[in-house]
């Protein structure tokens, strides 16, 4: 999966972030050719910044449909400190997408559980593939929790494990995986389930390819790292996306 955008990158970041929906179609299909076989996007208002906004989401979604038939889209409702969990429920039962990601922490903040609930049950009997974010080995925990009670549909199961949100200057290490995996193992979530992982900085691959050894997908893209394994600018998330699937071939 490419994760090209983001909520908060502009150009000032990296020349080749895509923000309008056309540069995000474009990067789309740029990524599909080398091997991406999903995308997880973002969109941004007139003025660049980032927006739950219905219109904006079906506008993009039926665009990449068009471009890239057989890439799965999945939307995001992170928060970035704007946006509360009832907004997010909203944005997700207007928009009806195939793939969202949601985050454990964001989604649970306000103190409807009755919300909550209906929310993860009406996105299971939607046949959404909702993707948890989690941030912390512990969520791995909680969400076996809330599993295990029935507050959250055990069917299709998907998590993203997040590298180093927590790290000094956000820079990820393979070692941050381990704590996840192990967690991961030793729940009840790791039957009938998927994981998957991206990271920040300069040492994003080496983490995906710690995932991909134990049987993980990889995300990959600008939104958390634009930068190559020295440290210099990468061209472009494709480049990002083609140097990934080929050193993933290198370890099947």
């Amino acid at each position: 999966m490419v994760a090209p955008n983001g909520a908060r990158k502009t150009k000032i970041d990296h020349q080749q972030l895509p923000i309008t929906i056309d540069e995000i179609v474009d990067c789309a299909k740029d990524c599909y050719k080398v091997g991406a076989d999903a995308i997880h996007a973002h969109v941004r208002d007139s003025a660049g910044k980032h927006i739950l906004d219905v219109g904006l989401y079906k506008e993009l979604i039926v665009e990449l449909e068009r471009a890239v038939p057989n890439m799965e889209v999945q939307i995001t409702t992170e928060a970035v400190g704007h946006y509360s969990p009832a907004e997010q429920r909203e944005l997700v039962k207007q928009v009806c997408p195939k793939a969202v990601s949601v985050a454990l922490g964001e989604m649970l903040s306000d103190e409807d559980k009755r919300a909550q609930k209906h929310f993860y049950w009406q996105a299971s009997e939607a046949d959404i593939d909702l993707q948890h974010i989690l941030y912390l080995p512990e969520e791995i925990m909680q969400l076996a929790e809330l599993v295990n009670e029935g507050f959250i549909p055990a069917k299709k199961l998907s998590m993203l494990f997040v590298l180093g949100r927590y790290t000094k200057k956000q820079t990820s290490s393979p070692d941050d995986f381990l704590p996840f995996i192990a967690a991961y193992k030793n729940s009840i979530l790791k039957e009938n389930s998927k994981f998957m992982v991206c990271a920040f900085g300069q040492y994003e691959q080496s983490c995906l390819l710690a995932a991909a050894k134990a049987g993980g997908d990889c995300r990959i893209g600008f939104e958390n790292n634009h930068l190559l394994p020295d440290g210099n600018l990468a061209k472009d998330n494709a480049s990002q996306v083609s140097a990934l699937v080929k050193a993933i071939k290198g370890i099947e």
